[in-house]
C-alpha cells in the first residue's frame, strides 16, 4: 500500500463524527484494507479506495463510469471535462474523473457544510480549480450556474433513502438542460423498488427536456424482481447512448447491467406521468430498500 494511503487511513476517525445535518461514520472492512465506506446519517453514501480512485464499488457508479468511459467527447476518452456533482458525500465520482480525465474541472454541491469540510480533509481531495466544493441546496446552486457551462451533471442527491422531490421534476431537469452545453450528459441515480413506478416517472420526466433518454439497471431490476439503483441518462446527442462498446461494458461489469434506449426506454416509461413542481412528495423507500448512495 502506498505510504500516502496508509497515512490517510491511519488518520481517519474510528467513531461517528457530528456534521451539520447529523453524523458521518467511516466504515472499514478487514478484507478491504484501502477502502472506506462513508455512511451519512446511517445510509451508505460513498465508497472510496484511497489507493485507487478508479475503483468504484457501488454498482450504479460503475454503470455511470461505463457511460463516461465510452463517451466520445472532443479530445478523446481522456480529455478533461467540466462536471457538476449534485450530492457530494465522499466525492467518489470526482476522484474517478480526476484519475481518468486529468485536468477536469469539477463543482460538487453538498447540503452539509461540516461534511464538506471533513471529507476534503480526510481524503485529500483536489483544490480549485480542479474541484470547487459548494455548500447549499442542489437545485438552488444549480440555478445560479451559467448557461452551457458544464459537460456533465451527475445527480446523486438523497435525503435519507429517498430523492428529494424538488430535484426530480421537469422544471429541475430544465435547469440541468440549461446548464449543460449542447450534447452534454445528465446522469441521475434513482433508487426504487418493484414495480419501479418512481424510476418510470424519472425516465418520463427526463424525456421532457432531453431528446435521447436511457435507463441502466441489472436485468432483475428491470423485470421488477428486486430493489436496486437505476441510472437514468439524458442527452441531446443520441451517439452517447449508441457509443460502441457501451452495452458490452455494462454487460461485463461485476454485476452485469442492461441499457434501455429508444423504443425500449419509451416502453419502460409508458404511461408514467412526469413529475412537476407542486406534486405531492413521494413515499420513502423504507429500511429494506436499496442502498441509495449520495455522491
Amino acid at each position: 500500500m502506498p505510504k500516502t494511503s496508509r497515512a490517510l487511513l491511519d488518520a481517519l476517525p474510528r467513531e461517528p463524527v457530528m456534521t451539520s445535518t447529523g453524523t458521518v461514520e467511516l466504515r472499514r472492512e478487514r478484507d478491504d484494507p484501502t477502502g472506506v465506506t462513508v455512511v451519512v446519517n446511517g445510509v451508505p453514501s460513498s465508497h472510496l479506495d484511497l489507493a485507487d480512485p478508479r475503483r468504484l464499488d457501488f454498482e450504479y457508479m460503475q454503470q455511470m463510469a461505463a457511460v463516461l468511459d465510452t463517451w466520445d467527447v472532443p479530445g478523446g476518452p481522456t480529455a478533461p471535462v467540466r462536471a457538476i456533482h449534485l450530492g457530494a458525500a465522499g466525492c467518489s465520482m470526482v476522484r474517478y474523473l480526476e484519475a481518468t480525465r486529468p485536468d477536469s474541472r469539477n463543482i460538487a454541491v453538498e447540503l452539509d457544510a461540516r461534511l464538506t469540510e471533513l471529507v476534503r480533509t480526510w481524503f485529500q481531495l483536489p483544490r480549485a480549480p480542479r474541484l470547487r466544493l459548494r455548500t447549499g441546496d442542489a437545485r438552488v446552486e444549480l440555478a445560479a450556474m451559467p448557461t452551457a457551462s458544464a459537460d456533465i451533471v451527475i445527480r446523486d442527491v438523497f435525503a435519507g433513502d429517498a430523492t428529494p422531490p424538488h430535484v426530480r421534476t421537469a422544471e429541475f431537469v430544465g435547469e440541468v438542460h440549461r446548464v449543460l452545453r449542447p450534447g452534454g450528459l445528465y446522469l441521475a441515480n434513482c433508487a426504487d423498488r418493484p414495480p419501479l413506478s418512481e424510476a418510470r416517472r424519472e425516465v418520463a420526466t427526463v424525456a421532457t427536456r432531453f431528446s435521447a433518454v436511457g435507463v441502466i439497471a441489472e436485468p432483475a431490476q428491470l423485470h421488477s424482481r428486486r430493489y436496486g439503483n437505476l441510472v437514468v441518462v439524458g442527452t441531446d446527442d443520441p451517439d452517447v447512448l449508441d457509443a460502441p462498446g457501451l452495452a458490452r461494458s455494462l454487460r461485463t461489469l461485476p454485476a452485469p447491467a442492461r441499457l434501455l434506449t429508444g423504443v425500449d426506454a419509451a416502453s419502460f416509461a409508458s404511461g408514467a406521468v412526469p413529475w412537476r413542481d407542486g406534486d405531492a412528495p413521494h413515499r420513502r423507500l423504507g429500511e429494506d430498500g436499496p442502498t441509495p448512495g449520495n455522491d
